[in-house]
């Protein structure tokens, strides 16, 4: 069973009461991400960066500037006593090994998606996550944004009926370069993954059968490298809900991302924020503002989100806001996913294992 999104956030997400817990993290990974998660705990109450690690030293020393934490090795980090929490934002491929160290070493995990690009690895990492009893987390960070929340709040308290069908659009600006697409592990496992988890956060029913299309649209080097670019992709719950999932690497009005869950009684609709309110209306058209660009103006907010509910997890007990369940069932729908593209077919997730 998965937590639902923290409640200690009052109005606009600003945590209320007295001055929480302290939790000391370990920053693994000082890259993009890392530095996005590191600004989000110096301003998230109960938080302080208490030591990173990078193989580049310079992102390190970036990081440990901006924060004031020290510079510590992966090693360093896992063995003081000064930290009780990692964070690892390191590359996919590092994950399992860092999650399994982590663990063992007693320390509250929050993980970056995706966990691995083998289901095998992922149970490897989660049978050490449940023979240690640490709290782990999976940084599925669109649970958090209010909008999307919001929807499956609306389905979880039966405000639409009977759900029929979940919709989701999630289409980037921009495709990534064809180098980190040739190591990403593909679009399913490394985009649309986000949107995989969605469907089993607002649908209260597994997914057992996937069948998924897609194409070369947007670059042909992304072809090249062996992935695609544009897909559609159909889930089956066991409930008999149908989820569809459209996603490109490329919409050029901006980052697309939206949810509809339809339903006996009515629909919810998590929509596209623009990038501020202001608009205008002459006698010839009704002009607008244009979307957020880049993923962090989109979800600024849900990642911050996000960190305070793992606060209040880790601190509070319960049942983790994204966790074992979250990471193996999404995993196990991305590969299925996949067979499904190269075999022209509907699979059964539990064909995958």
């Amino acid at each position: 069973m998965e937590a639902t999104v923290s409640t200690r956030d009052a109005g606009f997400g600003v945590p209320t009461g007295p001055e929480p817990e302290v939790r000391r993290v370990g920053l693994l990974g000082c890259g993009r991400i890392g530095r996005l998660h590191a600004g989000l705990l110096a301003d998230t109450p109960g938080f302080t960066v208490a030591g990173v690690a990078d193989a580049v030293p310079e992102a390190a020393r970036a990081v440990s500037a901006s924060t004031g934490a020290p510079l510590m090795s992966i090693d360093e980090v896992l063995a003081s006593p000064d930290v009780d929490t990692v964070a690892i934002c390191t590359s996919t491929d590092t994950h399992v090994d860092l999650v399994v160290a982590a663990a063992r070493a007693g320390k509250a995990i929050f993980c970056e998606k995706p966990l691995s690009l083998s289901l095998a690895e992922v149970d490897r990492a989660l049978a050490a996550v449940e023979a240690a009893g640490v709290p782990f987390m999976v940084g599925f960070n669109r649970r958090f944004d209010p909008g999307h929340a919001s929807v499956r709040d609306a389905v979880r308290k039966g405000e639409v009926g009977d759900l029929h069908v979940l919709r989701i659009t999630s289409r980037d600006p921009a495709p990534p370069p064809p180098a980190y697409v040739a190591v990403s592990g593909g679009m399913f496992l490394d985009m649309v993954i986000h949107d995989f988890d969605m469907a089993g956060f607002i649908v209260a029913s597994p997914v057992v059968e996937v069948y998924a299309r897609g194409a070369v649209r947007v670059d042909p080097l992304i072809g090249q490298a062996g992935d695609i670019d544009t897909a559609v992709t159909m889930l089956v719950h066991e409930d008999g809900t149908l989820t569809t999932i459209d996603n490109s690497r490329e919409a050029v009005y901006g980052f697309d991302q939206r949810i509809e869950a339809f339903g006996s009684g009515g629909v919810a609709v998590s929509d596209n924020p623009s990038r501020h309110a202001g608009w205008r209306r002459t006698a010839e058209a009704t002009i607008g503002q244009p979307l957020p660009w880049f993923f962090l103006e989109r979800y600024h907010e849900s990642y911050r989100r996000e960190w305070v509910a793992f606060h209040d997890y880790v601190v509070g007990g319960g049942d983790s806001p994204s966790g074992t369940d979250a990471v193996r069932s999404c995993t196990a729908i991305a590969l299925a996913a996949g067979l499904s593209l190269r075999e022209g077919r509907p699979v059964r997730v539990d064909e995958i294992g």
